[in-house]
């Protein structure tokens, strides 16, 4: 029993891991990371959650990739960026929850629509494997219903208990001289047997 209970424990976990495991996004797919894409649609029916990350495929030295404030964003400036790579390939892992704003730091191209904003979920904890009732199970105490003549029932039938009467009340001293004359009849059959009377 406990052998099972670790067994399906395992693999709940395992599931569980899973359906955790992270992906991975190519920002803007063959598009890349360039002026003319359309970011808002292209992340509008994906779900970001914790662990995913993002690649930002691009020509390094023609564009950035700055991560940024709400304001920022709103305002097209990467001075205070959170963090910013040129190198053409860059991959940024969503560690938190909340909306991520990004854009390309390059005059000009975050107003052209160099600009993304992705929400991401918070990581939702596996389900905690549900414990095995501990509850005996008690048979049913209800008597089965018979069947109806001329019907099959699929039970064998049983024969009525045969219920004895007690003895009837007798006097002490009558009981004492019944038994002991059972007694005497004994073990005068037991002699007779022994003799060859019988």
């Amino acid at each position: 029993m406990a052998s099972s209970l670790a067994l399906v424990a395992l693999l709940l976990v395992s599931c569980a891991v899973v359906a955790a495991v992270a992906t991975k996004y190519t920002v803007g797919d063959t598009s890349g990371w360039a002026m003319g894409a359309d970011y808002t649609t292209w992340a509008s029916d994906k779900k970001f959650k914790m662990g995913d990350t993002l690649v930002f495929n691009y020509a390094g030295g023609a564009h950035s990739v700055d991560e940024v404030s709400a304001a920022d964003y709103a305002a097209c400036t990467a001075s205070n960026a959170l963090q910013s790579d040129s190198s053409g390939t860059t991959t940024v892992t969503l560690k938190t929850a909340g909306k991520h704003y990004f854009i390309c730091g390059i005059a000009g191209h975050c107003s052209n629509g160099m600009k993304l904003v992705v929400d991401v979920a918070a990581a939702s904890p596996a389900p905690a494997p549900k414990a095995p009732s501990t509850t005996p199970t008690t048979p049913s105490t209800t008597p089965a219903t018979p069947a109806s003549p001329g019907t099959s029932s699929g039970l064998t039938p049983t024969t009525p208990a045969t219920v004895l009467a007690p003895p009837a009340k007798q006097s002490a001293g009558a009981a004492g001289l019944r038994a002991g004359s059972w007694a005497m009849l004994g073990l005068a059959g037991l002699a007779a047997v022994q003799l060859g009377l019988f």
